[in-house]
């Protein structure tokens, strides 16, 4: 397969950048030209060109390409990008940069350069679960949404962390080239295709980090078939355990009975869903194992303590009040 256009693609980094946050995405477009050849060229961007270390020490050859002509510019992770403190040349190279491109993105905490630049100003955008507050608080005019995989309003793209990068580059590669592609892409990097960019990045179940490899594996198979009948006696089954022991062993390892633990799974999946558009509540219900919306409004009320419908209109924002005549 032959690609009918060859897209450039500027990735900017920053003294002590993230690898992964580079490597991630390039190897996503990389192994894309594999698949429809020429669809993709690259230039590694800084302000002042040269070597550039990341956090591990490595660095990578940049130039100081010219910020016209490019169709995607990319904004690679830094830890240190929270303080604030970027040069103003930097930030200048960012605003013409993201206003040449046909879009940005950004990875991981790279949102952090494109807010102090004002390209996230009004907008809905992400980054690291763990950064998201300090974002937050450090740029109000964004409404950062630390829950996201990824998220695209209106043509400026950032994710989480580490490997969401390789996500947010699946989901650009579908934009250009269609999901087969995608698809192949994801298949050949052996890789999830594609966590929805609404997927929560951080799972509160996460924290229970079951000591047992098999109450572990029972927790893994859940999140993995939540559309299912997650039976106590399914899960037991993974679990190699009778259901008695199961549901002992289960509730000593996590400090709750497996049925509320499938319930707060399937609460978590479908939140964003509830938040991030206007799918029909019954549909998202059906989706995520509910099998009805009354069934999921209830599971919220108890996890979240707010009804899908509140979680919905809290997400879409005020609603202006017509002006008084």
């Amino acid at each position: 397969m032959i690609s009918d256009i060859e897209r450039h693609i500027g990735f900017f980094v920053y003294p002590g950048f993230v690898l992964l946050d580079l490597s991630g995405p390039l190897e996503a477009f990389s192994t894309a030209n594999l698949v429809a050849p020429g669809s993709y060229r690259f230039s590694f961007m800084s302000v002042a060109g040269g070597p550039v270390p990341c956090s591990s020490g490595l660095t990578v050859s940049t130039g100081t390409t010219s910020a016209a002509g490019l169709d995607t510019f990319i904004v690679v992770g830094d830890p240190g990008l929270s303080d604030g403190d970027t040069p103003e040349a930097a930030l200048e190279f960012l605003r013409a940069a993201s206003a040449s491109a046909r879009r940005t993105a950004s990875v991981c905490m790279g949102a952090f350069l494109l807010a102090q630049c004002g390209v996230l100003d009004g907008r809905k955008a992400t980054t690291h679960w763990r950064w998201a507050p300090v974002m937050q608080e450090k740029f109000p005019s964004v409404r950062v949404d630390g829950d996201r995989i990824f998220v695209n309003d209106g043509g400026i793209w950032t994710s989480a962390g580490m490997s969401a990068g390789i996500d947010l580059a699946l989901a650009l590669i579908e934009e250009d080239l269609g999901r087969e592609l995608a698809q192949t892409v994801a298949r050949m990097m052996v890789v999830y295709y594609r966590r929805p960019g609404g997927q929560l990045q951080y799972s509160s179940l996460l924290d229970l980090d079951p000591g047992s490899d098999r109450i572990r594996r029972a927790l893994v198979f859940a999140r993995e078939h939540l559309a299912d009948p997650l039976s106590v006696e399914a899960l037991a089954e993974v679990a190699g355990l009778s259901v008695r022991q199961f549901s002992r062993a289960f509730a000593a390892a996590t400090g709750i009975p497996p049925a509320k633990a499938v319930e707060r799974l399937r609460a978590e999946a479908a939140r964003p869903r509830v938040e991030g558009s206007g799918e029909a509540l019954e549909r998202i219900a059906a989706a995520v194992g509910f099998g009805d919306a009354e069934r999921m409004r209830r599971a919220f009320l108890r996890t979240f303590g707010q009804s899908p419908n509140a979680l919905r209109r809290a997400a879409a924002g005020p609603v202006p009040q017509a002006a008084s005549a």
